[in-house]
């Protein structure tokens, strides 16, 4: 496939995915739409280009793996399993209620298609890390990849598990950073600063990849990449836009755990059609 057709092609599936995540957590009345909407673009690259997996056999051992370590943008994640056939796209309407496999976060023994349970901020990396390792001792080649909040950074495990990535070479790991600039107490520099990003990355033996999190052909770019890179793990520092696609949401930090109303729902969706 051309590369044009192909960033044609998931430009449409993550404008998809960004309207099951405003249909799930409407009909839920609860949820996280800024930072599903603001990774929606990253997902769809992994899932729809990127990431070697099997929808009818979830446990493939040769599969990538991936951790979404900020779990309240579970939405995203639900969207993209359903649309890539993990299970029926009816079942998003589920999200949040009392028995529903689609949990607030993501839970790994009641969901095909979930490599990792998450949600208590800062654990991912260290789950990936031993995927990871794991892949190394059993000689696989499979890719663990990772996404990360901004203001997960401010988490003191983050950056152990950073020094662990690196000091076993795990050049098999490969996280996004959804640098939105916003957490649920306000923009992220105020909050605590993480600050400079990309070059505490580089510090802790990462290399270091900055892109436009929304321009799909620098996401393909920096995929490409981490290919090749070896004995060093990969951070792809993305900018993007919380709440990204849906006008009243783009960048308002009250969105971060805000549900729409059913008239904010259709608005959403007139936005992202």
């Amino acid at each position: 496939m051309e590369k044009e057709e192909l960033i044609k092609n998931l430009k449409e599936k993550s404008a998809v995915l960004r309207r099951h995540v405003v249909e799930m957590i409407g009909a839920a009345k609860s949820g996280h739409p800024g930072g599903s909407l603001s990774a929606a673009d990253i997902v769809t690259a992994l899932y729809f280009h990127q990431m070697r997996h099997q929808p009818d056999n979830p446990q493939w051992e040769e599969r990538d793996r991936f951790v979404l370590s900020k779990g309240h943008a579970a939405p995203i994640l639900y969207a993209a399993l359903a649309e890539a056939g993990y299970f029926s796209v009816e079942k998003l309407k589920t999200l949040r209620k009392l028995g529903s496999p689609l949990q607030g976060h993501p839970d790994m023994k009641k969901l095909p298609g979930v490599d990792m349970s998450s949600g208590s901020l800062g654990q991912g990396l260290s789950a990936a890390n031993g995927m990871a390792l794991a892949g190394k001792m059993d000689k696989k080649d499979y890719k663990v990849y990772a996404l990360l909040g901004d203001g997960e950074l401010q988490e003191g495990q983050v950056w152990e598990a950073a020094m662990t990535s690196a000091h076993y070479k795990l050049d098999n790991v490969v996280i996004f950073v959804d640098y939105n600039g916003l957490q649920i107490d306000g923009p992220v520099a105020e909050v605590k600063s993480p600050n400079p990003i990309t070059d505490k990355w580089k510090a802790f033996g990462w290399h270091v990849i900055k892109i436009d999190g929304h321009d799909f052909e620098q996401i393909l770019e920096a995929l490409e990449t981490a290919q090749e890179i070896k004995d060093k793990p990969v951070a792809i520092v993305a900018r993007t836009v919380k709440g990204k696609g849906v006008s009243f949401m783009e960048n308002e930090v009250g969105w971060h755990g805000n549900a729409p109303s059913p008239e904010q729902v259709e608005k959403a969706l007139a936005d992202l059609s």
